[in-house]
C-alpha cells in the first residue's frame, strides 16, 4: 500500500508539472502564484464514470451525445414528484472536462475504473448513512447537514470539493499566511493557514486543513473530519473520521486552475483514490445562497416523522 501510494504521488507530481510548465502564473507581491478571483467548477463530467463510457477519455462526438442525454434524463426525472427538476434553476454544465487536451469521462482518474473503491466496511457505512437519511427523524441532529442548511449539497463545500448542481461559484482570497475559499453554496467559508501549525484536535465537517506551496502548486492536507457531513447524496460519498485528503491547486492558464486530490481512507476504501478537475474563471459574482432561513422546515420534517411512526405502529387510529 505504501509503494502504491508513492507511485500515485509521483504520477500526480509529474502530471502537475507537465500541465503547468508552459504557463507562468501571475505573482502576488510576496512571490506566491496568484489564485485570487471568482471561479466555478461546473462541468458535465460526473465524479464517477457512467456506463456510457469504458475509458478515462472520449471523443468530441461521444461527449456531445452524453451531455445531451444526461441533461434530458435529469430534467425529465420526476422522482421528487413536485416538478423540481423542471421548475428550479440548475447549473448542469454544458461541456465535459478537458485536461491535457483529453476529454475526461470522470473526475476520478484512479482506480482505472473511475469508481470509488469502497471496502466492505465502507459499503456498510454508506448503506447505513443512506438508510438513516430516509428513515431516521428522531431529532434535528439526525437529519443531514445539507437539509439543515449547514453545508452545501453534493459535496460542493466539502473536502474534496465536488461539482455543485447550482451555486457552484467560489471566491478565493489569499495573503502570505492564509488562503480563504468563500463558497456560494450555503455561504460556507473555508480558511486554510499557509504556515506550519499544530494539528487541531477538534473535528470539523470540512476537516482541519493546512497548506503550503510546492513551486507553483498550493498543497493542502486535511484530516480531522467529522462524519456529520461525510455523506454526499449525489456522489454518493462517505469519508470517514480517519480520512486524509491531499489537494493540489495549480493555476495552468489565465482562466483555469487544475484541482487534483488524493483520498486516503482505510476505514471506507480498499485503496487510495484520486481525482482531477478544473476551476474556471468567471465574471459571475458570489451571491448569498437561498436556503430555509432559521431551519423553519425542520418542524415539518420532524412532524412528518411522527406521522410515519403513527402509521407504522397504528397509534392514533
Amino acid at each position: 500500500m505504501r509503494i502504491r501510494g508513492l507511485v500515485l504521488l509521483l504520477a500526480l507530481l509529474w502530471s502537475s508539472a507537465a500541465v503547468a510548465q508552459s504557463y507562468t502564473a501571475p505573482r502576488k507581491a510576496y512571490g506566491a502564484p496568484d489564485l485570487e478571483g471568482v471561479w466555478t467548477n461546473t462541468t458535465a463530467t460526473p465524479l464517477e464514470r457512467p456506463a456510457a463510457f469504458d475509458a478515462l477519455t472520449t471523443t468530441e462526438e461521444r461527449a456531445a451525445a452524453f451531455v445531451k442525454m444526461s441533461r434530458e434524463a435529469f430534467l425529465n426525472d420526476n422522482s421528487d414528484s413536485i416538478g423540481g427538476r423542471q421548475s428550479e434553476w440548475w447549473e448542469m454544465g454544458e461541456t465535459m472536462l478537458r485536461i491535457n487536451g483529453e476529454i475526461r469521462t470522470s473526475v476520478i482518474v484512479d482506480p482505472p475504473t473511475g469508481k470509488m473503491p469502497y471496502s466492505e466496511a465502507g459499503k456498510a457505512r454508506l448503506a447505513k448513512a443512506q438508510f438513516d437519511m430516509l428513515n431516521v427523524y428522531d431529532h434535528p441532529e439526525a437529519r443531514p447537514s445539507t437539509e439543515r442548511c449547514l453545508a452545501g449539497g453534493s459535496g460542493s463545500t466539502g473536502v474534496p470539493i465536488f461539482t455543485a448542481r447550482y451555486n457552484g461559484n467560489y471566491q478565493i482570497v489569499q495573503t502570505a499566511d492564509l488562503l480563504v475559499i468563500s463558497m456560494e453554496q450555503n455561504g460556507q467559508v473555508r480558511m486554510i493557514p499557509l504556515r506550519p501549525a499544530p494539528r487541531s484536535a477538534q473535528r470539523r465537517w470540512m476537516g482541519n486543513s493546512i497548506g503550503h506551496w510546492e513551486g507553483d502548486t498550493l498543497v493542502v492536507v486535511t484530516d480531522g473530519f467529522l462524519p456529520g457531513d461525510a455523506y454526499k447524496p449525489a456522489a454518493p460519498l462517505y469519508v470517514s473520521e480517519n480520512a486524509k485528503v491531499t489537494e493540489r491547486f495549480t493555476r495552468i492558464s489565465p482562466t483555469e486552475i487544475l484541482y487534483q486530490y488524493t483520498v486516503e481512507d482505510p476505514t471506507a476504501f480498499s485503496q487510495i483514490w484520486r481525482g482531477e478537475q478544473l476551476f474556471y474563471a468567471t465574471a459571475n459574482r458570489v451571491f448569498e445562497a437561498a436556503c430555509h432561513e432559521g431551519n423553519y422546515s425542520l418542524p415539518g420534517i420532524l412532524a412528518g416523522g411522527r406521522r410515519i411512526e403513527k402509521r407504522t405502529t397504528g397509534a392514533g387510529k
